[in-house]
């Protein structure tokens, strides 16, 4: 977001996190970044296609790599809109591994970011989507645990409303927002692609 304030200035910006569906004419929203399209009465379009992957930091990763059994596992509450994320039972399945007891285990978070402030700490790993871990990736905050990725089910999709697609700041930070997506999840830090859809 810095870049796009030092690229246009200081506009008139306010971010929420709300879980989907959101009322756009009642709250004014000008644009909404979704997880899967939500918003049929509304021009969609789907802007990047994401997968998970167990992240965590370095100090942590070299203690037990490959073997994430061992390690302390992060796990995210993705909420009711959320049910198609991967969990950590998937994610052992598809590596063909047994998790035993390590798939309910752990810490837990109710939101992507915390699930991913926790990995940076060293607490544990995290199944971070690579829009949200590619630049702590790219900044060495953050290392990839397995190669192992699961593509996520549905893409990221924006919706812009048609009163607010004719804003030149609207359309700016649009052409913004989809380039710095694309941008994290075609990082060359994600490293390999994803290889089963789940």
């Amino acid at each position: 977001l810095a870049g796009f304030v030092a690229s246009h200035g200081a506009a008139d910006i306010s971010l929420r996190g709300d879980d989907d569906p959101v009322p756009f004419d009642h709250e004014l929203v000008d644009i909404r970044l979704s997880y899967g399209p939500h918003y049929r009465e509304h021009p969609t379009e789907e802007i990047a296609r994401d997968a998970v992957y167990p992240v965590c930091a370095p100090t942590l990763a070299s203690t037990n790599s490959e073997n994430l059994a061992g390690l302390p596992l992060i796990h995210t509450d993705w909420g009711p809109t959320g049910a198609s994320f991967p969990s950590w039972r998937n994610w052992f399945e598809a590596s063909g591994s047994e998790p035993g007891r390590a798939a309910q285990r752990g810490l837990s978070a109710n939101s992507s970011r915390a699930a991913l402030d926790l990995a940076i700490s060293g607490l544990g790993v995290a199944l971070a989507q690579g829009i949200y871990c590619a630049q702590a990736l790219e900044d060495g905050k953050l290392v990839r645990a397995a190669a192992q990725s699961l593509e996520l089910r549905q893409p990221y999709c924006l919706t812009i409303p048609e009163r607010s697609a004719r804003r030149d700041a609207v359309a700016a930070f649009r052409e913004w927002l989809v380039e710095e997506c694309r941008r994290a999840v075609g990082s060359p830090a994600l490293g390999v692609a994803a290889q089963r859809r789940l």
